[in-house]
């Protein structure tokens, strides 16, 4: 593991446990060199998982991908990485239980949907305003008054 201040290639591991989802390993370690402290988080790779997109596509889950969209949508909001993480690590274990290994993209976009919606208004309507492809002020008013008036 490199040291995220200085590269060097040598870190002791200081403390593991599992994280708060019991689905990965935070390990807190410190650098040989520099001696400075840094958390680190392992989780399973590789996820046997395709998206189907809209337009037939198929291709491999990307945790990144979502997370970017997540982040892009919480971007400036009182919701802190712990949060976005956790809501992710939701998204990817409900996938990963799933009896097929193809998922719909909306079926995804779904997912987060409902969870912005519980989390957080505004990030919600980011999120709904790209993936539900708002191309007017009328659709927007829409998705505003779903939001109010459940």
């Amino acid at each position: 593991m490199k040291c995220p201040y200085c590269s060097f290639e040598a870190t002791s591991v200081l403390e593991s446990r599992a994280t708060s989802d019991e689905i990965g390993i935070r390990r807190r370690r410190e650098c040989d060199r520099c001696h400075k402290r840094f958390t680190t988080y392992e989780r399973v790779g590789n996820i046997a998982l395709k998206v189907i997109k809209r337009d037939g596509r198929k291709e491999d889950f990307d945790r990144s991908k979502l997370e970017k969209g997540i982040v892009k949508a919480c971007w400036k909001r009182n919701i802190d990485a712990g949060t976005i993480e956790s809501l992710i690590d939701q998204i990817e274990m409900k996938l990963l239980n799933r009896k097929s290994t193809e998922v719909k993209s909306n079926d995804i976009g779904n997912m987060v949907l409902t969870r912005l919606k519980k989390l957080d208004s505004i990030a919600y309507l980011r999120f709904a305003s790209v993936y539900l492809e708002l191309n007017s002020v009328t659709d927007f008013r829409q998705v505003v008054e779903d939001l109010i008036l459940p």
